[in-house]
């Protein structure tokens, strides 16, 4: 395997400690992701998806022990990644005996490893078994304190680019004459501002033209509230980050989404980015008159 051919992350842990949940978040990123199959097929399918996708794919797949008696060769396969060269890592996830005990009752499934005894002596019996794993494994993940949606943000904190650990703002014009955008989390009335539409040499122009930007910016208020949006946003900003929330749709409307919503939202995108935040723009409704 080319040592430049991608990243690869192979999950592994106790039952009940959030492999499959760890598994999605990495999906949710963009990962190709496998779930519980034989270590012996991780190189290979490895390569396959490298060829199939492009350079520089991520992989991750889930093994634990339902794998059978393929899984005692884990570490081979481990020992193999790491001598190729390729960028690997083994995450390895495990919680207390009482959580996890409290897990498999919340759900009503019994512990794979139980046999015909309890869940905690399934659990004692796995956690013995995967005891070299854990000593194998370049990151550790204690779930007892964690919750789905916090799992899912030490996920992204572990294993994500930079961008796609930080907040992504959408700001979208569009124009009310064509309705409020249904995907918006926060939605702003820009026809307080004079409307460039009744000025004839500006008519024809768009918000994203410098004489209608200049026009709309003019306004003592359109000016204040450019000014003020970004430290009124920054507290709900800030607390979608905390919550896990990754995405987020902020728009400003006006008549018909051509002059006034459109020079509001440049400009409210550059004080944004200004402030660190990863932006987007979209005019929805730009070219609809």
């Amino acid at each position: 395997m080319a040592p430049e051919a991608g990243e690869i992350v192979i999950i592994t842990g106790l039952a009940g400690a959030g492999r499959e949940t760890a598994a999605h978040a990495l999906e949710d990123l963009g990962w190709y992701v496998v779930l519980n199959i034989a270590p012996q097929l991780i190189p290979e399918l490895y390569e396959l998806q490298a060829t199939a996708v492009g350079r520089d794919p991520r992989f991750a797949v889930v093994v634990d022990p339902r794998s059978g008696p393929f899984f005692s060769e884990l570490s081979e396969v481990v020992e193999r990644l790491r001598a190729s060269g390729a960028r690997f890592r083994l995450l390895f996830l495990t919680a207390d005996e009482d959580t996890l005990v409290r897990r498999f009752d919340s759900v009503r499934r019994p512990h794979p490893l139980q046999g015909d005894e309890g869940v905690l002596e399934g659990i004692r019996r796995e956690r013995e078994l995967l005891a070299p794993y854990r000593r194998l494994a370049d990151v550790v993940l204690d779930t007892t304190l964690l919750n789905v949606h916090q799992l899912t943000m030490r996920m992204r904190e572990t294993f994500g680019t930079s961008e796609e650990r930080s907040l992504t703002v959408n700001v979208m014009s569009f124009g009310f004459k064509y309705g409020i955008p249904i995907e918006a989390d926060h939605v702003s009335d820009v026809r307080f501002i004079p409307n460039p539409y009744w000025v004839p040499e500006l008519r024809d122009q768009r918000g994203t033209d410098e004489p209608v930007a200049a026009f709309v910016l003019s306004n003592d208020n359109a000016r204040e509230f450019v000014e003020r949006y970004p430290d009124v946003i920054a507290p709900v900003l800030r607390g979608y980050q905390q919550e896990n929330k990754h995405f987020t749709t902020i728009a400003f409307g006006c008549t018909g989404g051509k002059h006034r919503s459109v020079a509001i939202s440049e400009r409210i995108a550059e004080e944004l980015r200004r402030d660190g935040y990863a932006v987007r723009v979209r005019h929805r409704d730009l070219g609809r008159e």
